[in-house]
């Protein structure tokens, strides 16, 4: 990891918050109205080191969804709202993970942080690898896997065609940035996702 990488995450997720506090607080009253529940949706996740940390979003779904269904959302999964599927669809739920950066817990860019079952699913090598880094808001497996949940709706085992075709891409992308891991592959990765997304 660069050694300026926490200043700039520091920095920027401060002016980031700061700027966007006005969408923040749009998108929270819509998220609200929607259906009347939580605005932010919090799961733990697997962090730097094998810490695990609460990793926060705008809410997408329907209340209590983990309970109603897989881990993962693929295509047009029922348990998603209305204002939920625009905010996923132009990545606007991932906005309070600003707060994450802000507290240390993740960077801009790194690892995108995963679930304790499918870390469970990696090789000690490969998994040591990865948790050495702080995991981020985007990465090379998020610009590969933009559409991934178009991918997942296209399959009859969503959770097996995950484990099976997308985690092993996905593994091989973080190591791949722990191997190259500086500002100017950062802020590349930083441009890529905002031209994606745009």
């Amino acid at each position: 990891m660069w050694s300026g990488k926490r200043p700039f995450d520091l920095f920027f997720s401060s002016v980031g918050i700061l700027l966007l506090s006005p969408f923040f607080i749009l998108i929270a009253a819509a998220v609200l109205f929607s259906d009347f529940g939580p605005v932010f949706y919090r799961q733990n996740r697997v962090g730097q080191n094998g810490k695990s940390f609460r990793i926060l979003k705008f809410r997408t779904m329907i209340v209590d969804s983990d309970k109603l269904g897989p881990l993962i959302t693929a295509g047009n999964d029922p348990r998603i709202t209305n204002v939920g599927k625009l905010l996923r669809s132009t990545k606007l739920d991932e906005l309070p993970q600003l707060i994450n950066v802000f507290f240390g817990e993740m960077s801009f860019v790194g690892p995108r942080p995963e679930v304790e079952k499918y870390v469970s699913l990696l090789s000690e090598k490969d998994r040591n690898k990865i948790l050495s880094l702080k995991p981020g808001i985007t990465d090379l497996a998020s610009i590969e896997f933009r559409d991934e949940s178009d991918l997942l709706a296209a399959s009859k085992d969503p959770e097996q065609t995950y484990i099976q075709d997308i985690l092993p891409r996905k593994t091989q992308l973080s190591l791949k940035y722990h191997e190259l891991a500086s500002f100017p592959a950062d802020v590349k990765i930083i441009f890529k996702t905002l031209q994606r997304i745009f």
